[in-house]
């Protein structure tokens, strides 16, 4: 099997008898008890108990010399050389002590960029094809959820992920749908396909927590015994946090007790308040989906008052309006390039949007939510930069490719990891046909920790995934 298709086309013959095996077991599954939110007492809980099982591809040391480099914070470097060994960046620039033995690319009048990252993503959770049975983002039970993860709905196979990937995108959060106030944990995945979602989980990723604002959570409840106003919605926030203060205080006040030497009996577990409780002490990402400049105030008002972090605003349609705001308070704004009015909150949205945030010194953000946006977010990257110079907003290519790398790499904790070309950061590296931000570029070779993920050049190397099989050949993917 080619290394670059790695397990994720696997043999159909096993999944036959896996299917089999499957049925059997359905009506002892039917037997067994629903299990509850919460567990009995326990005096420790496991802290990764969905642990990563990713590895890198094998990988060569590999030279790409003759490029212009945008190095994702803001630089630009023309005709210059990166190399790529033992999955990290090893050399930037002409002062690079290379290996005996090394691939060498010639990149001359091509492009080089760190990987993009993709914040806001569906893939797996509403998987292609786009079919009752497949989706799998919104537990729409209740308006509070956080004991839900989006990693234990990731459908590997999801054809999504191979697509992306030709477009350049090496990372990506999944996060559950926007029906809920609290719609539960999103996993950060490495966008290598894979046979689990295990195979492809960023290792050490912070989790984030999926929030929404605004009309989804009135449209959803509404007649379901509320939220059905802006104010509900505020009030659930605000009760949900009241009670992961309550559980935060009673561990933390059980361990304390038993790092004094004390007989202390622990708080009972509880699922929901777990995942509140590591936001609680900055251990998980709050992402959330909100349209209008004053729910995102109000937002911000609340995490004041509980002394928790928004990482991100998504969607962000009014964000221009509180881009000050938005810095001053440390949010990022993960925002479309020009999507607006397709409901009222996303009324105002402006194509200026994302350069104007980005002007106001705010961490800007452009993401995809879309299977096909995902695709080619480099131009809608283009689209924002595009828009803001007809405003008069003057921004460098090279800062604008901050949207797609740095800044989401900010936004999901993972800066120190990726997002940007530093000696020493994973090699999660695209080498451009052309100047990244034009239409007619295309990502031709993208690696992922340095090792060759995906060559346009080999379509017989490029992932298939096994739903695919007998009915994508790989020259169709073009």
């Amino acid at each position: 099997m080619n290394n670059n298709k790695r397990h994720w086309s696997y043999s159909l013959l096993a999944l036959a008898l896996s299917s089999v095996f499957l049925t059997g077991c359905d009506e002892e599954a039917s037997a067994k008890v629903e299990q509850e939110n919460t567990q009995p007492n326990t005096s420790t809980t496991i802290s990764d108990p969905y642990p990563s099982t990713y590895e890198r591809l094998a990988s060569e040391p590999t030279l790409i010399k003759n490029v212009t480099l945008y190095d994702g914070i803001g630089g630009i470097f023309e005709n210059t050389q990166i190399l790529l060994q033992d999955g990290k960046i090893q050399g930037l620039g002409d002062d690079i002590d290379l290996p005996d033995s090394y691939l060498e690319i010639d990149g001359t009048g091509k492009f080089v960029t760190p990987g993009i990252i993709d914040t806001h993503s569906h893939l797996g959770v509403y998987p292609s094809p786009d079919t009752r049975s497949h989706a799998d983002g919104n537990e729409a039970t209740s308006p509070v959820t956080a004991e839900v993860w989006a990693e234990h709905s990731v459908w590997p196979q999801d054809p999504g992920f191979g697509r992306a990937l030709a477009g350049g995108v090496t990372s990506l959060q999944i996060l559950p749908g926007s029906a809920n106030l609290f719609g539960g944990r999103s996993v950060v995945l490495k966008n290598l396909p894979d046979r689990t979602m295990q195979d492809m989980k960023f290792p050490d990723a912070p989790y984030g927590i999926k929030m929404a604002c605004g009309e989804n959570p009135k449209r959803v409840y509404g007649r379901k015994g509320g939220p059905s106003t802006r104010m509900a919605n505020v009030a659930g926030y605000r009760s949900a946090w009241i009670s992961a203060a309550k559980y935060k205080a009673d561990w933390d006040a059980y361990e304390t007790a038993v790092a004094a030497g004390e007989d202390a009996t622990p708080p009972r577990r509880d699922l929901n308040n777990e995942t509140l409780k590591g936001v609680l002490d900055g251990d998980i990402i709050v992402h959330m989906h909100c349209y209008r400049a004053d729910e995102m105030t109000v937002m911000m008002d609340v995490m004041q008052e509980f002394d928790y972090q928004i990482g991100s605003f998504h969607h962000a349609v009014e964000g221009y309006k509180i881009a000050d705001k938005l810095a001053q308070n440390n949010v990022c704004a993960s925002m479309w390039a020009d999507w607006w009015g397709f409901k009222m909150e996303a009324y105002d949205g402006i194509r200026e949007n994302v350069a104007m945030v980005h002007q106001a010194g705010a961490c800007a953000v452009v993401h995809s939510d879309s299977d096909i946006g995902i695709q080619r977010l480099n131009q809608e990257a283009a689209k924002a930069w595009a828009d803001g110079r007809r405003a008069g907003i003057d921004i460098p290519k090279a800062d604008a490719w901050q949207w797609l790398t740095s800044n989401a790499a900010k936004s999901l904790g993972i800066f120190d990891q990726t997002g940007s070309l530093e000696v020493g950061k994973n090699a999660d590296v695209v080498l451009w046909s052309a100047e990244p931000f034009s239409t007619y570029s295309q990502a031709e070779k993208v690696f992922i920790d340095g090792g060759l993920a995906f060559d346009r050049t080999q379509p017989d190397t490029w992932p298939v995934s096994d739903f695919e099989l007998g009915q994508v050949g790989a020259g169709d993917q073009k």
